[in-house]
């Protein structure tokens, strides 16, 4: 009787297989060893218990070929586990090109998406079936967790940093999305669902739901009201790096070092403009610590990064 809990949660995501066959590997190999061990010692505990009459006396043997032959074993073993999690951990790392991006914000207790077209939603996550989507995370207090069972994907998100998590749902359904990082009192009601769809409902769902202003649109608007286009402009009097183009392109600083200019450093930038000074160029820029929080910010690095599309799209168009 299964008392209306599943064994396994269903498996819905393109990479949730490849997950379970690692980990019911790892749990058969585990259990075999330990019923080995274990066998042993009840084996040596009962032929050498107290009274017995097996013999004693003899001296200790060793086998050199034996003991090379486990430990070799055991270290071609624990290699085949490690590359075997290794390749899952970097197919993880990289999502498909031309994934779908969703802005996530975990803050205590809820999580907020918030689609491309605008689009938002509390505590429900609609998506297309067969189709990458990217998770972009952030938090405004403490450290969440992104954490769906069913896609078999976990994602922490953390304050003052952006990180993501991409899956591919496989399967048309409604999936328990929860918060797997205590976060305080209201912890256990920090969850959710994820809605996966076949791509036409999900087209029509967004249809639905009706345009609101994007998360690039916001953070144009807020670049300008910040003061940022003050200085960033065309039109700027003072002398600061033009951003068109600057997400994932290497930045020479004045310390003779390069960075790339990735979620990270556009972040630091804002935050903490002196942390690392593009070469060139005077740190006259102010901290916007405490001015922008972590939604603001999702606006601002998603601008950003519309920057350094339209610029490839204009080199495109030139060529």
């Amino acid at each position: 009787m299964s008392f209306g809990i599943p064994f396994t949660p269903p498996e819905a995501s393109s990479i949730a297989g490849s997950v379970d066959l690692l980990f019911y590997t790892l749990l058969a190999f585990t259990a075999l060893l330990g019923v080995f061990l274990t066998s042993l010692v009840i084996f040596y505990a009962v032929k050498y218990r107290a009274g017995s009459s097996a013999d004693r006396t003899g001296e200790r043997a060793r086998s050199l070929p034996l003991e090379v032959t486990w430990t070799v074993a055991s270290l071609l073993i624990a290699f085949v586990i490690f590359g075997w999690g290794a390749a899952l951990f970097m197919r993880r790392e990289h999502p498909p090109l031309e994934a779908l991006e969703i802005a996530g914000l975990g803050k205590q207790w809820m999580w907020e998406f918030r689609h491309p077209g605008g689009q938002r939603e509390i505590n429900e996550l609609h998506v297309p079936v067969g189709k990458a989507v990217i998770v972009s995370l952030a938090s405004q207090d403490v450290i969440h967790s992104f954490f769906v069972p069913a896609f078999r994907v976990k994602q922490d998100a953390v304050p003052g940093r952006t990180t993501h998590v991409w899956f591919i749902a496989s399967e048309p359904g409604r999936y328990r999305l929860f918060c797997a990082q205590y976060c305080g009192t209201q912890h256990s009601e920090m969850g959710g669902f994820v809605t996966a769809m076949p791509p036409e409902a999900y087209a029509a769902w967004l249809g639905n739901q009706g345009q609101g202003e994007t998360l690039v649109a916001d953070g144009e608007k807020l670049f300008g009201a910040l003061g940022c286009s003050g200085c960033h402009g065309n039109s700027s009097k003072v002398r600061a790096p033009d951003l068109t183009g600057i997400f994932g392109r290497p930045v020479a600083l004045d310390n003779q070092q390069t960075v790339i200019a990735d979620d990270r450093y556009l972040r630091d930038s804002i935050l903490n403009p002196k942390k690392e000074i593009a070469a060139g160029y005077e740190p006259v820029m102010p901290s916007f610590d405490g001015l922008v929080d972590e939604g603001e910010m999702q606006m601002l690095l998603a601008y950003l990064k519309s920057l350094s599309a339209r610029d490839t799209t204009k080199s495109e168009a030139i060529h």
